[in-house]
């Protein structure tokens, strides 16, 4: 196995500090399904925390008609606002835990007459729906709904936290410390740059590719899991920007691996080369022999990119 040189160690480091990749689907306080938010006159003022990824949409729904949005960076989202909601969708390469802050402005001018939110950028995932409604001060008489209302919010706040301190994590080597993916054995690392080939009809095609492999200290029903990762300067031949949105390994089997994440720059410009990496998680005996690696873009729909000839080194 060759020994990570420092240059190829600081590629890595690059290349899996904007992924938080300890989680493969929802973390805590990043809930994919529906969540629910209540206000009142006492937490109205609070910023609710909402997870998002670009290219995937988070709709908000509320129990009272839309009178406005401010969102910071607006012209950075599709924003598809109804009668009593908003759908959003970010439409580039945001930086991981970068908070967006915004405010829902209501039209019926009862308390609460605002409620705010602040947008924090998760590696892989994203809140679907937001139902949000509100709640007038509850009567000092009525002490038992009042503690439940500010035990929700204490809840709120305790999940709002989680959130932020997830995304905010270690990075760079402490962050491949802190999810055990340094020790005995590194990592092992393997050109293959000639082993990999562009499908004919691609937009993209490689340029250059370097796989990684590690361990993880999880098993899988008795077996060893590992991570693997992917990076490639891909060329883009098209004549539109090229944003990478979801990866899928295919295996030699047809097996199928979503991606944990997949990261770049920014979107390739038409006739340039940039980098995209991408990380996924399997069990030792699964990530033998040669892979096919599918990269969807946010900007067009379709089959994706195709790259056959993927492998990943050994002990």
């Amino acid at each position: 196995m060759p020994v990570l040189s420092s240059a190829a160690l600081l590629r890595l480091v690059l290349l899996a500090a904007p992924l938080d990749a300890s989680a493969l689907s929802a973390t805590p306080g990043c809930v994919t399904g529906t969540s629910h938010v209540r206000l009142t006159e006492d937490t109205h003022g609070e910023a609710h925390a909402v997870c998002i990824h670009p290219g995937l949409t988070t709709s908000v729904l509320f129990d009272a008609k839309v009178g406005g949005v401010e969102l910071a960076g607006r012209e950075h989202f599709q924003v598809m606002q109804g009668e009593t909601g908003l759908a959003l969708v970010p439409t580039r390469a945001l930086t991981q835990a970068e908070r967006v802050p915004m405010t829902v402005f209501f039209q019926d001018g009862m308390t609460p007459a605002s409620a705010r939110f602040v947008l924090v950028v998760h590696p892989s995932e994203a809140a679907r729906q937001v139902e949000v409604t509100r709640q007038p001060r509850p009567p000092a008489s009525c002490g038992e709904g009042e503690q439940q209302a500010r035990a929700e919010a204490r809840q709120c706040q305790e999940d709002k936290a989680r959130l932020e301190a997830r995304c905010s994590g270690q990075v760079g080597l402490l962050g491949l410390i802190a999810r055990k993916l340094l020790g005995e054995g590194g990592i092992a690392h393997q050109d293959i740059t000639r082993s990999i080939t562009s499908r004919p009809g691609n937009t993209l095609t490689s340029v250059t590719a370097r796989s990684y492999r590690t361990a993880t200290a999880r098993m899988e029903e008795g077996r060893e899991v590992v991570r693997l990762a992917l990076e490639l300067e891909l060329k883009n031949n098209g004549n539109n920007p090229w944003t990478p949105a979801g990866a899928v390994l295919v295996g030699p089997k047809g097996v199928e691996w979503r991606a944990l994440g997949v990261w770049s720059p920014g979107p390739i410009p038409p006739g340039k080369s940039l980098r995209v990496g991408m990380e996924v998680e399997m069990t030792e005996e699964a990530a033998r022999g040669a892979f096919t690696l599918k990269l969807r873009s946010q900007e067009a729909s379709g089959g994706g990119e195709f790259f056959d000839g993927v492998i990943f080194p050994w002990r």
